[in-house]
């Protein structure tokens, strides 16, 4: 039988972060126009064959389930990548509690999200105007998206570098869902120890003894001192909690991805939105160089914590290793080797994404700059150390049998 742990916790606020600056960039800049230049997403693609009828949507009156079958098929997003976070930190968070957690679903460009009784959320990676939100109400009739600006509230800040953009966090929280900040609050991404994740999250798989805040729920909102966790996670969630969702897992190995990709997609957009505002400006791409190597980092996993052995349960993991694109020896940056590190070649398999492709070309062709300098070893800091010569052959490798568009120096290499 499963036991969610009923814990006092304390934690000390841990910040994981990429190395980018965080000030605040103009929404309005003319180089920017956020809230009126054209979108280029999967969702406003949606929301137009929603609203000339060419696409329909079925409305399941299950409670907690609405729409959202539909919504992840039309969009693409596997029930597989489930995520169950139970901490009272959204839109929504009146609605939200340990029994009745929201559940977020994901794929490379965007992520869903469904609490029961409300509305479906949707953050999309546009990509070229970052992080855009929508809303798609729980009523049956012809069903709407509707863009919101007033998530921007808390997804325009520090915490998503100075952009409009994603984050996940860490926090501390009570049986009722309330999350208690003063107690430790980190913002998650591949640089978090383990054991500093997933507080007000369920986690569910494999990850053997690693200690980890998920499932934990605080039994004294006054608590100021932290027992031992006790480690692991639980392969299925309880089947009363599951079987008000599309899945009865909230996978860890999901969990791993969706914190890299998150912030790697705050990333390409902070170096986008400054390399077309320094254009505007008259600017060269050089003023960029600080920028654009802090990207090139978070891409290489530089500074990424250590991992033990982890496994997912949900399906997740193969569904994901399997996407590719694949090389002649069927190798894929979508590898995940779990096991030490995230990934089994450490290049972030969003180096295939629509937002690094529609980066400005200059920028674009400076990042890949600096990633050849990097892997070629031109460049020799210490803090590329974990990078193998084996590692540094593979990703090129691979880059040059699957990546369109790569510059011809990666391909010389080869020969």
């Amino acid at each position: 039988m499963i036991r969610w742990v009923l814990v006092v916790v304390a934690c000390g606020a841990a910040l994981a972060h990429a190395q980018l600056d965080g000030s605040i960039v103009s929404l309005e800049h003319p180089a920017i126009a956020y809230r009126s230049a054209p979108l280029e997403n999967a969702v406003a693609e949606l929301e137009a064959r929603l609203a000339d009828g060419s696409v329909e949507l079925t409305f399941d009156d299950r409670p907690g389930i609405g729409y959202l079958p539909d919504v992840l098929r039309e969009l693409g997003v596997p029930v597989e990548s489930q995520l169950l976070v139970y901490s009272k930190t959204s839109l929504q968070q009146v609605l939200i509690s340990p029994p009745r957690p929201r559940s977020i679903y994901f794929n490379d460009e965007l992520a869903v999200g469904a609490v029961q009784g409300g509305m479906i959320e949707i953050a999309v990676h546009d990509a070229k105007q970052g992080a855009v939100f929508y809303t798609l109400e729980r009523v049956a009739g012809k069903p709407r998206l509707a863009r919101q600006g007033s998530c921007l509230g808390c997804h325009y800040a520090y915490a998503t570098l100075g952009v409009p953009g994603f984050f996940a966090r860490s926090v501390p929280t009570a049986g009722d869902g309330q999350i208690l900040p003063w107690l430790g609050n980190a913002l998650v991404n591949h640089s978090t120890p383990l054991e500093e994740r997933w507080g007000g999250w369920y986690v569910t798989g494999d990850i053997g003894s690693q200690t980890h805040f998920g499932n934990a729920l605080l039994a004294d909102s006054r608590a100021r001192e932290m027992p031992n966790l006790p480690p692991g996670v639980p392969e299925r969630l309880p089947a009363d909690l599951a079987a008000a969702y599309l899945a009865p897992y909230s996978d860890a190995v999901a969990h791993l991805v969706f914190e890299h990709q998150l912030e790697m997609m705050n990333v390409l957009t902070r170096v986008g939105w400054e390399a077309r505002i320094a254009a505007a400006e008259g600017k060269p791409i050089e003023s960029l160089e600080r920028t654009i190597e802090d990207a090139v980092d978070y891409m290489l996993f530089v500074g990424e914590a250590p991992l033990g052995r982890v496994r997912g349960t949900s399906g997740f993991a193969e569904y994901f290793s399997a996407l590719g694109p694949h090389d002649e020896q069927g190798r894929s940056l979508r590898q995940l080797q779990l096991d030490g590190r995230l990934m089994r070649y450490p290049l972030s398999f969003s180096v295939y994404s629509a937002a690094f492709d529609a980066l400005p070309d200059q920028a674009r062709e400076a990042m890949y700059r600096r990633l050849w300098e990097v892997l070629s070893e031109a460049v020799t800091d210490e803090r590329y150390a974990a990078l193998s010569a084996d590692d540094r052959a593979a990703i090129v490798e691979i880059l040059a049998a699957t990546k369109p568009g790569l510059p011809d120096y990666f391909r010389a290499a080869r020969r």
